[in-house]
């Protein structure tokens, strides 16, 4: 049971994402399709946002040919789809076991991708992924379209400029180069779809995803007609057009090539109904038979009793052939009728030119004057670009009036693969891309991390496009790593500093300082300064003041000096000592006082000022009264006023 509402049936299948269950809905009593997200995918926010965005583009998509989206959620760790259960078979599957399709069958089927894929392009939606694999089609080839996990809608950034998403067999040329996706490209790949339903085949297939994208970006499909001799020239021609490598030489929507394929449709279908026609024709009404005849007779000369008349006389016998007469000439006046009212209503035909050999603009208008369209789709051959190679329908062939020709237009000689230069000086890419028949259209300056200044970044066209010889491409040269001012943070607290620079684009780094003048976790300085120009992605170092450790400042009182000064060192302080005069000799070189008090406590690192005793040099009045027997009343009796303190400066404060 899943999330305490779907009860799983059976598995259906498995993907690169996500497991698909047949559960029951217990609430609402229906089966649904139920997509799990595999569980390794679900602690990476990518896979994880990709869920979620198929969800939300398909529940947006309310269509016959789309599969819709009941509802979504998270369940044991990882993330759930509930959707529309079709008990059909894939696209695929189908292709696997019947194809080659009939072809008005395999253009029913592409038709009903393409209104999918019009009402989703309508609401900004390109699909990215249309392949057989999601495509669910029923017994009565109703398809719809699923699987909108890398649709993108609008201009979100879900898949970026120079990632490649989707399928390698049905990718885009410019998917294929990482280039932005549109309509075209949906279309493209529905083209893809429609040759495989047509040939049983892909157009282009390798041993590598690599190799498979780069026959896309370089190699022209085989006509699908070659592989299949069913496939009319229309069909054939069109194809060839939706596979174009260029998207501006593809239908420009979805709406232009189900027009064109409806056309291909009626083509067939009409062709088939005259071919039957014709044989019909040949053979001839079938004649009644006696038994036959005798039965028509009886029915209609029954009277109302139910018993047949009497004989006829022989007479009437030699006149039974008038009704058969009278109905062959009702027929033959309801078919003239018929005839008429079809010369009277026919749509206008004209005669399809000859533009075989000239240039696409004018054979464009020629057909155009013609009341009829033009579909062009280029291919490499030695004449010169934007001649005519082949037309369809032919020359002379009548078309009716709106009808579309499609037109094979030379893109000149096959174009030239635009070599790696990344890394190579501008002046170096030069030289290859000279060497390979190419020139420098222009050189544009950018910043990179990746590249040192001077060195190609990229070109445009990238690399292994196929291009004419002799054409311009674009260098993008490195001018070095982007630069920015890293921003003033000293004073800031550690948590404001950090997201400051973060959000400049620099990574931090944090070291600690004991400081008694900035408050705590507050920042005191930086490295690189205020200011400075740096790269993106540098680092700066911030100092962040943090309280200094304290201890007890030890008593040294009495002490020796030595003795006071090691210890208060040990425990962490700093020693400042001062001078005391004293007169007592047992007191000189110990510690008279101190400051700050033994037992107080104090940061460490504080300075504790010590005062030591020196004793006093004997003064010239004691000298004399030394010789005159009163020196013992000195050295015992001094006075008050004796006893100074002496600074280690030398300075003597009373």
């Amino acid at each position: 049971m899943v999330d305490g509402r779907y009860r799983v049936l059976s598995r259906l299948g498995a993907g690169g994402m996500a497991d698909v269950f047949l559960a029951e809905d217990e609430q609402l009593r229906r089966q649904v399709a139920l997509k799990l997200l595999h569980r390794r995918f679900a602690a990476d926010p990518g896979f994880v946002e990709r869920f979620r965005r198929e969800a939300q583009a398909a529940a947006g998509l309310q269509h016959p040919n789309v599969v819709s989206v009941y509802d979504r959620g998270a369940f044991d760790d990882t993330y759930y789809i509930a959707m529309e259960y079709l008990p059909g078979r894939s696209l695929k599957q189908l292709i696997r076991e019947e194809a080659p399709l009939d072809p008005v069958r395999a253009i029913d089927i592409a038709i009903q991708i393409l209104k999918a894929a019009r009402f989703a392009h309508r609401r900004g939606v390109i699909h990215r992924d249309l392949k057989p694999h999601n495509v669910i089609v029923d017994d009565g080839d109703q398809a719809k379209v699923t699987d909108f996990g890398i649709a993108r809608a609008g201009a979100s950034d879900m898949t970026e400029t120079g990632s490649i998403m989707g399928t390698a067999q049905y990718l885009s040329p410019e998917q294929a180069q990482g280039h932005a996706v549109g309509a075209p490209s949906d279309l493209y790949s529905v083209g893809v779809v429609l040759y495989e339903m047509l040939t049983g085949q892909v157009p282009f297939d390798g041993e590598s995803a690599v190799a498979i994208a780069l026959k896309h970006v370089s190699q022209p499909p085989t006509p699908p007609s070659q592989l299949n001799p069913a496939i009319g020239s229309e069909l054939d021609q069109t194809v060839l057009w939706v596979l174009n490598k260029d998207a501006a030489d593809r239908p420009a929507s979805a709406d232009e090539l189900i027009s064109v394929l409806e056309h291909c449709r009626a083509a067939i279908t009409s062709g088939v109904a005259a071919g039957r026609t014709a044989s019909m024709a040949a053979v001839g009404p079938a004649a009644p038979s006696s038994g036959e005849v005798a039965r028509l007779y009886s029915g209609a000369a029954r009277d109302g009793t139910g018993s047949l008349p009497a004989a006829p006389p022989p007479e009437r016998g030699r006149r039974r052939w008038i009704p058969w007469a009278l109905a062959a000439l009702a027929l033959l006046l309801i078919a003239a009728a018929a005839a008429a009212a079809y010369l009277l209503t026919r749509p206008v035909r004209y005669a399809v030119p000859d533009v075989l050999g000239k240039q696409v603009a004018v054979a464009t208008r020629d057909l155009q004057a013609r009341s009829l369209r033009v579909n062009e789709f280029k291919q490499a051959s030695s004449r010169a670009p934007g001649i005519v190679l082949a037309q369809s329908p032919g020359a002379g062939t009548l078309a009716d009036k709106g009808s579309y020709v499609i037109l094979t237009v030379s893109s000149g000689p096959a174009g030239v693969a635009v070599p790696e230069v990344a890394g190579l000086t501008a002046e170096a890419a030069t030289r290859t891309l000279h060497s390979a028949g190419l020139k420098v259209a222009d050189e544009v300056e950018r910043s990179s991390q990746a590249f040192a200044a001077g060195q190609v970044i990229s070109t445009e066209p990238r690399v292994t496009t196929l291009v004419p010889r002799g054409y311009g491409v674009t260098l993008f040269v490195s001018s070095g790593p982007p630069t920015k001012a890293v921003p003033p943070v000293v004073g800031e607290s550690q948590t404001t500093a950090a997201a400051a620079l973060a959000k400049a684009g620099f990574n931090v780094s944090t070291r600690n300082q004991q400081s008694t003048k900035f408050a705590q976790g507050n920042v005191i300085s930086q490295s690189p300064a205020a200011g400075q120009l740096e790269a993106p992605g540098s680092t700066v170092t911030i100092t962040v003041a943090v309280a200094p450790a304290t201890a007890t400042v030890p008593p040294v009182v009495g002490d020796p000096q030595a003795g006071a000064a090691s210890a208060l060192r040990a425990a962490g302080f700093r020693v400042a000592t001062t001078s005391r005069t004293v007169t007592d000799p047992a007191r000189n070189g110990f510690v008279i006082s101190q400051s700050p008090a033994g037992g107080s406590t104090r940061p460490k690192g504080t300075v504790v000022t010590i005062s030591v005793g020196r004793s006093a040099r004997p003064s010239s009045s004691s000298s004399s009264s030394s010789s005159s027997g009163s020196s013992s009343s000195s050295a015992t009796q001094p006075s008050s006023s004796s006893t100074t303190t002496t600074t280690s400066a030398g300075q003597v404060v009373p």
